[in-house]
């Protein structure tokens, strides 16, 4: 069990007249309209710290907050391998089934939670993110002056991330490009998940074919853009989603989740894909040498 989690959130003009019960059901789909209410009949909702009925009326600017008691947290790899290591930052090399933030369920198996279990005296926090069910390098930076020089490279895309990824037999060139818009989409339980959407951000990959067989192949991406999912969105939106994905499909558009039947919900924290962050090259923050990291994975041997 965990030490349970504080949810906190200011209410907007938007949302200023609904009841307290109206606002959690039409805005967290995630758990059913009886759940929030036997959490606000408990004592778990407070609004400017006191407990409030589920029909008390919100107005804009109030501090709502869900004080969630301990849970069992669903059991993931916690221990990861550092692969570099100075005063300024950390490259480790991320177990898949590990979340990185918290999120869905997860608070400390995660992995900045582990982060600030081994270095409480520095100010780690991950320069970018890998989906749960996604292994490899991660950039981690230590101090604020690092974290802020990093995230600077991060921005103006000089951060080179290469991937390596298994799909199914295929016909694609040896190279080829994939420019589709990524946006949110829809779903009545989540909300929304990124996608392949039209009107969406514009997103970069370039794919090069590095080993076929009979019935799946290897292959390097390297991604100039950092849209949420954006490897697993792209392959499958030419048609070959990551072997094992259980959310993206044919087109890049993610699995419906059923707001009547949502017993089993698709998210995209579940893993089963193959995908590995291969290969991470930046400039030193502080000495500003350039640096280049691998990290292998045998897709084909697991």
């Amino acid at each position: 069990m965990n030490n349970g989690w504080i949810y906190l959130e200011k209410i907007k003009p938007n949302h200023a007249g609904l009841t307290v019960l109206e606002y959690y059901t039409q805005n967290y789909y995630h758990s059913t309209p009886q759940q929030w209410l036997e959490r606000i009949l408990s004592g778990q909702i407070f609004l400017e710290d006191k407990t409030v009925t589920p029909d008390t009326i919100l107005q804009s600017g109030q501090r709502l907050s869900y004080h969630r008691p301990p849970w069992k947290e669903p059991d993931v790899p916690l221990n990861f391998d550092t692969i570099y290591e100075d005063d300024h930052l950390l490259i480790i090399n991320k177990p898949s089934g590990l979340p990185v933030l918290p999120g869905g369920g997860f608070l400390e198996h995660t992995l900045l939670w582990q982060l600030k279990q081994q270095y409480p005296q520095d100010q780690v926090f991950p320069i970018h993110r890998l989906g749960r069910g996604t292994s490899g390098l991660m950039l981690i930076g230590k101090t604020a002056i690092a974290r802020s020089l990093l995230t600077q490279q991060m921005r103006e895309h000089k951060i080179s991330k290469i991937y390596h990824a298994l799909i199914g037999d295929n016909n694609l060139p040896d190279y080829f490009i994939i420019d589709h818009p990524i946006g949110k989409i829809s779903d009545p339980i989540l909300g929304y998940i990124y996608g392949a959407k039209a009107d969406g951000k514009y997103a970069h990959s370039e794919g090069r074919i590095l080993e076929r067989y009979s019935d799946k192949t290897l292959v390097e991406v390297t991604i100039l853009t950092g849209r949420p999912h954006q490897i697993r969105i792209h392959l499958a939106t030419i048609g070959y989603p990551l072997l094992g994905d259980p959310l993206y499909t044919i087109g890049g558009i993610p699995k419906t989740n059923n707001k009547e039947q949502n017993d089993t919900i698709n998210v995209p924290g579940d893993c089963g894909y193959f995908l590995h962050a291969y290969q991470l090259s930046f400039a030193h923050p502080i000495t500003n040498q350039c640096l280049t990291f691998t990290c292998e994975r045998r897709f084909l041997e697991e």
